[in-house]
């Protein structure tokens, strides 16, 4: 694989999304690994609990890759936004439990990437936002289904309309994280928690997580079948052109 990483040790899996040039951004190729990567942990009988995180201390995931969405068009963005859903519900439907260990930026794609886990343990440098807004598009990986239910509406539409970053400590104040730990506390947090769960009945905690997101996913599917709808919608506008462009090229977008 060009672009994750999997080490495998005491029943724990650790999953590195590896492209630290690009903020390890996600692009078709690294949504295909990371797929691949699950479908693949969820049939090893020695894995009991997966740690999601992202190469280097300055991103988890930075968002999906820009470059590559700036060029979609309606239906080629709709099938994107699909992909992107269909792997992070892979992720949220797996048996096993995924904790997502978030260093440094979680934006668009990355807070969606980290919203599929089961939970969220955050380095004291993250910051989190759905910027899509200033590109003219909106989340299109699940965003809007699983935000809300985690921090609130109220306080998902201000995330969503300001497109504005929030601290790992105001994460911690909202609920979106479990915790906060430092740089170097981060993945030795993870594992202790994940050292925990091994520890536990398999059965007793992928039937809990089974029953947990059926109670939490009534009607959700509907719900990221609009998202993907208004996605791809977005791109027929001049927004997502001017947005897009801004952001390629370093500048503050001008929105008409």
């Amino acid at each position: 694989m060009n672009n994750i990483l999997v080490e495998k040790k005491d029943k724990i899996a650790v999953v590195t999304i590896n492209r630290p040039k690009a903020l390890n951004a996600l692009n078709s190729e690294t949504l295909g690994e990371i797929e691949q990567v699950v479908l693949e942990l969820e049939k090893d009988d020695e894995v009991r609990v997966v740690i999601l995180t992202g190469s280097g201390e300055k991103a988890f995931v930075a968002g999906a890759d820009i470059a590559e969405m700036s060029t979609l068009n309606t239906v080629e963005a709709y099938d994107f936004g699909k992909r992107g859903q269909g792997v992070f519900t892979l992720i949220e439907n797996s048996s096993k439990p995924y904790i997502a260990a978030v260093n440094g930026f979680a934006l668009g794609g990355g807070l969606e990437l980290s919203l599929s886990c089961d939970f969220r343990i955050a380095s004291d440098n993250a910051k989190f936002a759905i910027p899509e807004v200033t590109l003219g598009v909106i989340p299109g990986f699940g965003g809007t289904q699983r935000l809300p239910k985690i921090v609130g509406l109220g306080r998902a539409k201000e995330m969503l309309t300001t497109g504005a970053m929030i601290s790992a400590e105001q994460a911690d104040k909202w609920g979106l994280v479990n915790r906060v730990v430092t740089q170097e506390e981060l993945l030795p947090a993870c594992e202790e928690v994940a050292k925990k769960i091994t520890r536990n009945s398999a059965y007793a905690i992928t039937g809990g997580l089974k029953a947990m997101n059926e109670a939490n996913q009534i009607k959700q599917e509907d719900g990221l079948e609009i998202e993907a709808l208004m996605f791809g919608k977005a791109f027929t506008y001049p927004d997502q052109k001017e947005g897009m462009a801004a952001f390629l090229e370093k500048r503050r977008a001008n929105f008409k």
